[in-house]
């Protein structure tokens, strides 16, 4: 037997990791382009991705078995098994992303239940209660500086929130970046409705 044969539980594991990495951005991006409802088939394109990216720990592990039934599963290759294992464990990626649809699906279909109050201030430091708001029609806009559809909706949400803000409804945007950094954003896309931190009591 080569020197090479002996020693492919080793090298298989010990390219897991990247291999693992690699199929699954593969195939959640060959599924992603072939998808004719993204939002519909999200967890099959990720149980898929997660399937896919156990495949070099499979091998690893067939490449273990086999040196082990004839008497060859050294310490390089119980070392390799074990690499490869731990790239089993990049299958989380996917699995979170299935864990929190699940969850966005269940809140979704929650009817009649009462925002959780909040206390905080906002970037220039006003205060905002939620309960001084009791009768208006509340939009809470959760929103990041390097969310690109946020950037997108926030003068969408501006123009609504002049446009009907005499009429009781307010838009309040939630970000826990840094204070300085949603100051200098909403100077520059110019956001006039209050933009709150999580200072104070935010759920």
């Amino acid at each position: 037997m080569s020197k090479l044969s002996s020693h492919r539980t080793f090298f298989s594991g010990l390219t897991s990791p990247a291999a693992a990495a690699a199929l699954g951005w593969l195939a959640y991006r060959t599924l992603t382009r072939a998808s004719t409802d993204r939002d519909a088939d999200f967890v099959y394109r990720l149980s898929l991705t997660a399937l896919a990216m156990t495949l070099p720990f499979v091998i690893t592990l067939a490449f273990a078995w086999a040196e082990r039934r004839r008497g060859d599963l050294g310490r390089s290759a119980k070392l390799g098994l074990a690499i490869a294992l731990l790239s089993a464990g990049l299958t989380w990626l996917p699995i979170r992303g299935i864990v929190a649809r699940q969850r966005q699906a269940k809140n979704l279909a929650l009817t009649g239940v009462e925002a959780p109050p909040f206390d905080t201030v906002d970037i220039h430091g006003n205060p905002h209660r939620l309960r001084d708001h009791e009768g208006e029609v509340i939009l809470v806009n959760v929103w990041a500086t390097w969310c690109t559809p946020c950037r997108r909706e926030m003068p969408a949400l501006e123009q609504l929130y002049r446009s009907r803000k005499d009429r009781g409804f307010i838009v309040f945007g939630l970000s826990v970046e840094d204070v300085e950094l949603q100051r200098k954003f909403a100077d520059e896309i110019q956001v006039s409705y209050p933009l709150l931190t999580t200072e104070g009591e935010v759920p």
